[in-house]
């Protein structure tokens, strides 16, 4: 499988920041490229594409792309909510914020939606202690979750988009 041209240039564009010689840099982001172009998941093809681009053996990309939380390898629904149960969410209520997801969604951790528009995901840490408990959908952080800011989340998002 070949890279689109949309996504070649962005990854070319990025490789402009980095020595010719150090294109391992520019593998985070250019999984971010081909993850977003392929509506959110990343295939093995996608991720060998991505290798043979950037001239690094496969198990180079294979390692990050199975190392970070923020790539998935199977499909997800449109929106994916990663619920931090670190330390400090955990000691906040981040345990009752993912079952109250679950009972919400109707889904359990790693699952997704029958509608295909939520993926609930459990993640180590998003570096917002001082918020926690919080949870990622998207690029936002919301933070200082209780069942019922969920809720509003959720209820507003559904009006938003009509779901």
């Amino acid at each position: 499988m070949n890279l689109s041209e949309h996504t070649r240039k962005k990854i070319d564009e990025w490789l402009l920041r980095y020595p010719t010689d150090q294109k391992r840099s520019a593998v985070l982001q250019a999984l971010h490229y081909v993850q977003e172009e392929n509506k959110g998941w990343l295939t093995e093809e996608l991720m060998d594409a991505v290798a043979e681009y950037l001239q690094l053996p496969r198990i180079a990309v294979y390692e990050v792309a199975t190392f970070y939380s923020m790539y998935y390898l199977a499909p997800v629904g449109k929106h994916v909510i990663n619920v931090c149960t670190n330390i400090s969410c955990m000691l906040s209520g981040s345990t009752e914020i993912v079952e109250h997801l679950k009972k919400r969604l109707k889904i359990s951790t790693n699952e997704t939606t029958a509608d295909g528009k939520f993926t609930l995901k459990e993640v180590e840490c998003l570096a917002a202690c001082a918020a926690a408990p919080v949870f990622q959908m998207g690029k936002k952080y919301y933070e200082h979750l209780t069942p019922e800011k969920i809720d509003k989340i959720l209820d507003e998002l559904e009006k938003k988009n009509g779901e």
